[in-house]
């Protein structure tokens, strides 16, 4: 018998890197009209095309065109002035979007971003359904992507700057993909393509072909590293990219605006944003503030807080509506802030009220929270007050009134571990109980004690001590209530409180 064949195992690469390239950014992150628009920057004090979309290209428009000749071209042309922060903005916010794919993101150049996505492969369905999930979302965002998968996150980057919509998960594979790459992929310098061009180096492969020491010695061990790097064969550290903790996004106009209806809608937008920044890192935030830049003058500020911590953009729009109808702006508005307050752990809904509304129409359901939100939006803030709990013993002093839209981590609304012992309702001051063969009476009916006594002795620090035994007492009539009587004085009965 012949000799058995050895079993190849297929060697799957412990980390895989998913790169998205983005070669229109500069035009869609600058671009505020749907008219044949192209983006100029400034070259040696002339104004010249950096990139132009479809329809200017068309008409004969091409990077590296000076301003007025592409006007000459198409006298309709939009010429946008390039801005590296909208592009940076833009970048960011898609890095913050694509934290829902993977735990680690980084942004390795101006218009590329890498993610480590081997412990997200699972978590999605398999590689197919991540990559389609991610190509679907960025078409919906409106940005054009090339898109490479990669054992390494160079090798990753320089196929999808080449334009090759490559999966490599096996690292033996990797080699023969990369080989076959242009020089321009690597995003080298000018001046080297050209010196490898002229000496007929013109992919990866030719690059690798070449003498190590003579190729260090020539361009520098910077750019052999890279191939090194790309290939696997060093380590390439990457530093992990954060969105802040807390939200806070611009939108400018290209013009003043005065229309409400419009700049609800660019709140709506903003909103939108904030509900997906919060649920990427699954955080709510009880407040929010809008401010609205006037050329002439102070911003306005809008500010508006919810009692729990917060997310979803349906129930701040709804807020903002209530508020928006009295907000008084001084002048037409130019751009539109939204920052967000400290974000905290989202907490269970409580339960809801039905309202009655027309015959025939679906009842909207709205909780005791929402219900006091919409207080505060329509009247203010002081208008309605809420009941916290203190640490103190005698009852009048175990609570306090406190802004429904206060930090609550540490007091709620409602805590039934605190409520068990003491009545809802509680008198302004104790009133004086007849007693009948040692028992209180309360409305011509001798009250019968249900428990207690509860001893209460404290309060010797001040001028306001008690020393009481306070009981539950029934009437005749169910009704349960709070009542005692002092220990260090006559033995009188007092009534304070009704339990519900």
């Amino acid at each position: 018998m012949g000799a058995k064949r050895p079993v190849l195992h297929r060697q799957v690469a412990d980390r895989l890197w998913f790169c998205v390239w983005l070669p229109q950014l500069p035009l869609e992150a600058n671009r505020s009209s749907e008219a044949a628009t192209a983006i100029v920057e400034e070259q040696h004090g002339i104004h010249r095309i950096l990139l132009a979309d479809a329809e200017a290209s068309a008409a004969g428009v091409m990077p590296g065109q000076a301003a007025n000749a592409a006007l000459a071209l198409l006298p309709t042309l939009q010429l946008e002035e390039r801005s590296l922060l909208r592009e940076q903005q833009a970048l960011e916010g898609l890095a913050s979007w694509l934290e829902r794919f993977s735990s680690f993101i980084s942004i390795a150049d101006h218009d590329v971003l890498v993610l480590e996505i081997a412990g997200s492969v699972r978590l999605f369905g398999g590689l197919q359904e991540l990559r389609q999930r991610m190509s679907k979302g960025l078409r919906e965002l409106g940005l054009t992507a090339a898109l490479a998968i990669a054992p390494t996150p160079l090798a990753a980057t320089w196929m999808a700057r080449a334009g090759r919509r490559a999966c490599i998960r096996d690292d033996t594979n990797l080699g023969a993909a990369l080989r076959k790459l242009p020089l321009f992929c690597m995003d080298w310098p000018a001046g080297l393509c050209e010196a490898l061009t002229g000496m007929g180096v013109t992919t990866v492969g030719d690059c690798l072909r070449l003498p190590r020491e003579g190729f260090t010695r020539r361009f520098g061990a910077e750019y052999l590293l890279q191939l090194d790097r790309a290939l696997g064969h060093l380590p390439d550290p990457r530093n992990s990219w954060r969105a802040p903790e807390r939200f806070c996004v611009d939108y400018e106009m290209t013009e003043e605006q005065t229309d409400r209806k419009l700049l609800l809608n660019i709140c709506r937008e903003l909103l939108l944003s904030h509900e997906q920044f919060l649920l990427a890192r699954q955080l709510g935030t009880q407040r929010v503030c809008f401010s609205f830049f006037h050329l002439k003058g102070p911003a306005t500020e809008l500010r508006l807080g919810c009692a729990r911590a917060e997310r979803s953009a349906g129930r701040w729009l709804e807020l903002l509506g209530i508020r928006f109808e009295q907000l008084v702006l001084p002048g037409p508005v130019i751009a539109v802030r939204l920052r967000s307050g400290m974000a905290q752990p989202l907490q269970a809904e409580s339960g809801a009220l039905s309202f009655h509304g027309k015959p025939g129409a679906t009842a909207p359901r709205f909780s005791i929270t929402q219900l006091a939100e919409r207080l505060i939006a329509r009247i203010g803030d002081q208008s309605v007050q809420a009941a916290s709990m203190v640490a103190e013993h005698r009852p009048d002093y175990a609570w306090r009134s406190q802004s429904l839209l206060a930090d609550w981590s540490g007091t709620t609304l409602d805590t039934p571990e605190q409520s068990a012992q003491r009545p809802l309702w509680m008198l302004p001051e104790p009133a004086l109980l007849p007693a009948d063969s040692g028992y209180p009476v309360h409305q011509g009916c001798r009250l019968r004690l249900i428990d207690g006594p509860e001893r209460l002795e404290t309060g010797w620090w001040d001028e306001d001590g008690i020393s009481r035994d306070y009981y539950t007492a029934a009437g005749t009539d169910g009704r349960r209530l709070w009542v005692f009587r002092n220990r260090n004085r006559t033995s009188s009965w007092y009534l304070h409180g009704y339990f519900g």
